[in-house]
């Protein structure tokens, strides 16, 4: 190597170093989230110390609590809502739940939880996704609960085509059959027929990631069942707290038919719709706190 190639190939070294470098010293700096286990068995991850509450309930089937890396992450995505003075509560559903709990149960575990360990009430519930339809059945059956409501990338009912992705993904998880399941979660990503080169990358690393979950397998089943059964529509006209319903216009989970019933058929409610946004993006886009802070200030 001549003296001019090994000042390069050092410099490249050295930038890459500080690269690596810079990407941890922000992981580092992000809030890291306090774990642990309520007395019923339900898992949370916490970030910020604030009084006011924010209650957020993940998406499914199977919920889990992020850590590490994953961790620090999410509590950047978090900071806006840390940065004005609330605490946020990522909280798993119950363990073991027994066959044939629904949707509705779920939520009952929740209000249950809430009144066990948040003195009885918390100032904003956030439901992402099957977190999302969770919320419709807390906000119209416990609203002494909350003070608001938001339900992200939800509705009163699942598509088709979500219940057999949801269905294919929580078995192959469930049966540790990591590769399907990695295979099955792409589909979310590249729904379309034609990304199916896409699928192919993509799923083995995600296989990867799904190898250390610790949801039991029968929660897994749980909540597929669960989901399958879901319609909230008839509990909606009971919702009294103020929600706001955020959507995404090419969900393939929630079709914008039925968000707009459901948004519709919840009394005052507000709507926001994010364009061109399917499912996973929108529930990894920045707007989401932002729009859950501006709603909770309101």
């Amino acid at each position: 190597m001549n003296k001019r190639a090994a000042v390069v190939g050092i410099g490249t070294a050295a930038l890459a170093a500080m690269a690596v470098a810079s990407v941890r010293a922000r992981i580092k700096a992000m809030p890291v989230p306090e774990t642990g286990t309520f007395a019923n068995g339900m898992e949370f991850a916490r970030w910020g110390t604030g009084d006011r509450a924010v209650l957020w309930i993940p998406g499914g089937p199977g919920s889990d609590v992020p850590h590490g890396t994953f961790g620090a992450l999410s509590g950047s995505q978090f900071r806006p809502l840390l940065d004005a003075g609330y605490s946020v509560w990522q909280v798993t559903r119950r363990r073991n739940m027994p066959e044939g709990h629904t949707v509705q149960d779920m939520a009952d575990d929740y209000a249950q939880l809430i009144a066990d360990s948040f003195g009885g009430r918390v100032d904003v519930v956030v439901g992402v996704s099957y977190g999302g339809m969770i919320v419709q059945y807390l906000a119209a059956d416990h609203p002494e609960r909350m003070c608001k409501a938001v339900i992200a990338l939800a509705a009163s009912h699942v598509t088709t085509w979500g219940h057999d992705v949801d269905r294919r993904w929580a078995r192959a998880r469930a049966a540790g059959q990591w590769r399907e399941a990695g295979e099955t979660m792409a589909e979310y990503i590249y729904p379309e027929p034609e990304q199916w080169r896409r699928r192919k990358v993509v799923g083995p690393v995600l296989a990867q990631a799904f190898k250390g979950e610790e949801v039991p397998a029968g929660d897994l089943k749980v909540e597929s069942d669960a989901e399958v059964l879901f319609d909230a529509a008839a509990v909606l006209p009971r919702i009294s707290v103020p929600t706001l319903v955020i959507s995404a216009q090419e969900d393939l989970f929630f079709d914008p038919r039925v968000v707009a019933e459901t948004v519709a058929a919840i009394p005052g409610a507000s709507a926001i719709e994010y364009e061109g946004m399917g499912h996973l993006k929108a529930a990894m886009s920045s707007r989401l706190v932002r729009d859950v802070l501006e709603f909770a200030q309101a």
